[in-house]
């Protein structure tokens, strides 16, 4: 995808959002260039890993950049990080990172060699002291919604969902400074704490308004859904599945597809309840679940799938990841966002490729992560224009190495 064709970023992270942040604008065609002390950073051997301790979690996060390994500790080494970052060129000065801006990675220290930089930096509180998806997830009060119905204990998301937020909400503070630079030639310092992303989308999901408005904490409800008719069921071989009827049309296509109308106006009348009104159906689920529950326990997983699918409703089947990856369409290789792609250091992997599709763009091949310094001596040539004799020097003084020392 070129769409950000000749946009170079530079990428100094560990973790989660940065990373994540540096692979999307890759997957857009940014030439996204992450650098690295020798040896790998915080999350170089984070799990999961292969059993000779590659990190798939390292690999899946920096598919498409290029790297640079650096001994960072050095004055040499900070000093061609430096000059990485502040590079010259139009569509160059951006950096994107989750690392302490101060010391060397100064904003001031930066922009005095680069006035126009585009430095968005991702900190943890709003106060830049440490945080993390979980713990910033213990304060926002989501692990207290989650969990089984009455449950008097927190329960904690498998998901970075936080993380993932921040991540790419950092692309767009990157792309809105470049595009002000682009306008007015002015830089910007962006900052983007993981704290104020959790804690403005709970409130924009109507968490905090509930609170201060009905003075209520959103229940752990188990599987069900909020507000809407929303539940869990197993099928006969074993097998769940979750079905949702938000919409009116969906509530009708699950009862057509369950045959189950001839009992709604008596649980309407024993509910004093009107299931054309999502509240009702809401507070109606547990009669509409015990209707229902029958149904899919006479039936085989596919055999639910059939007869959903028929008439439209809204569900999908609980899996576990190895039968997601086994799964017919969702991840194969021949989806339009899916590839089985060569990883060095790991073998074949089932790989994704940007989710977003233009119709103006043809789809971009899912890309490997690259080997940690893979690329340092192509980036020392091509970006700060070191010659060969010069690189030589900085491998035989121990300030960069390449993806072979490394092996």
């Amino acid at each position: 995808m070129e769409l950000l064709s000749g946009l170079r970023v530079v990428e100094g992270s560990a973790f989660v959002a940065a990373p994540l942040g540096g692979l999307t604008l890759a997957q857009l065609g940014a030439d996204v260039i992450r650098f690295d002390t020798i040896g790998g950073g915080l999350d170089y051997k984070r799990w999961p890993v292969t059993d000779d301790g590659v990190s798939l979690y390292w690999a899946g996060l920096n598919k498409g950049k290029r790297s640079i390994a650096i001994d960072l500790s050095r004055p040499e080494g900070r000093e061609l990080a430096t000059e990485l970052i502040t590079a010259p060129g139009d569509n160059a000065g951006v950096f994107l990172s989750n690392f302490p801006e101060s010391g060397w990675l100064a904003d001031a220290r930066l922009r005095a060699r680069r006035p126009d930089l585009v430095y968005v930096n991702i900190v943890g509180n709003p106060d830049e002291s440490t945080a993390v998806d979980y713990t910033v997830n213990a304060a926002s009060g989501i692990a207290n919604a989650t969990g089984p119905v009455g449950s008097l204990f927190p329960v904690n998301n498998a998901l970075p969902a936080w993380d993932i937020a921040t991540g790419l909400n950092a692309v767009i503070g990157v792309l809105a400074a470049e595009r002000k630079r682009t306008v007015t030639g002015e830089g910007q310092l962006v900052k983007i704490s993981l704290a104020d992303v959790a804690f403005t989308m709970v409130a924009n999901l109507g968490f905090l308004a509930q609170a201060e408005v009905s003075h209520e904490n959103r229940p752990p409800l188990g599987n069900d859904m909020y507000g809407a008719f929303g539940r869990d069921f197993a099928t006969r071989d074993g097998r769940r599945v979750m079905v949702v009827a938000i919409s009116l049309n969906q509530w009708r296509t699950l009862v057509k597809a369950t045959g189950i109308e001839e009992h709604l106006p008596a649980m309407e009348r024993a509910f004093d309840a009107d299931f054309t009104k999502e509240a009702d159906r809401y507070r109606a689920r547990d009669g509409i679940a015990a209707l229902l529950k029958p149904w899919f326990e006479a039936r085989t997983l596919d055999e639910v799938r059939k007869a959903l699918d028929a008439h439209g409703v809204c569900w999908g089947p609980y899996q576990t990841f190895t039968q997601l990856l086994d799964d017919d369409w969702r991840v194969a290789p021949t989806s339009p966002v899916f590839g089985d792609v060569d990883h060095p250091g790991i073998g074949t992997l089932r790989t994704p490729a940007s989710p977003l599709k233009f119709p103006t763009e043809p789809p971009e091949p899912p890309a490997a992560a690259p080997l940690l310094g893979m690329h340092t001596d192509e980036v020392l040539a091509d970006v700060l224009e070191l010659s060969p004799a010069e690189i030589g020097a900085l491998h035989d003084d121990g300030v960069v190495a390449s993806a072979v020392a490394l092996a």
